[in-house]
């Protein structure tokens, strides 16, 4: 019943709610990580503030771009080949790793963040639970 559900949700539907909520607990940590980041390096005051307002920022839009790219890639993946497997979640890690460390432009940060968010999609896609067919 829920693979009929998600296969007459959109894409791109299910990659907004995904970002929605996962860019929200990114600013969430954002915002319990940044004081402590701030009194680290010796912030107080204003300068604190804007400190932890751009942690938030930050933090949620990591979190919410490595979620929508992987949320883009698995359904799409998935519609394409027909299948739900653990393929999509491999391909969807990695093209989302890969587009957080792209930014860095060190190759070898990016093939060894693109291969550790795809060993945990991978591993996350496998511990989930299926309901069991009759």
């Amino acid at each position: 019943m829920e693979e009929e559900l998600l296969s007459a949700v959109p894409c791109s539907s299910l990659t907004v709610e995904s970002v929605i909520r996962v860019a929200t607990a990114g600013g969430l940590y954002g915002l319990c990580a940044g004081p402590r980041d701030a009194r680290k390096i010796g912030l107080s005051g204003a300068s604190q503030a804007s400190f932890v307002a751009k942690s938030i920022g930050r933090f949620g839009f990591q979190c919410g771009l490595v979620s929508g790219v992987f949320t883009m890639t698995h359904c799409g993946l998935q519609r394409y080949r027909g299948k739900s497997d653990w393929v999509n979640a491999l391909v969807g890690g990695a093209v989302a790793g890969a587009a957080v460390a792209i930014s860095t432009r060190n190759w070898t940060q990016v093939v060894g963040m693109a291969g550790l968010v795809s060993a945990f999609s991978v591993l996350a896609n496998c511990t989930r639970t299926e309901p069991k067919q009759h």
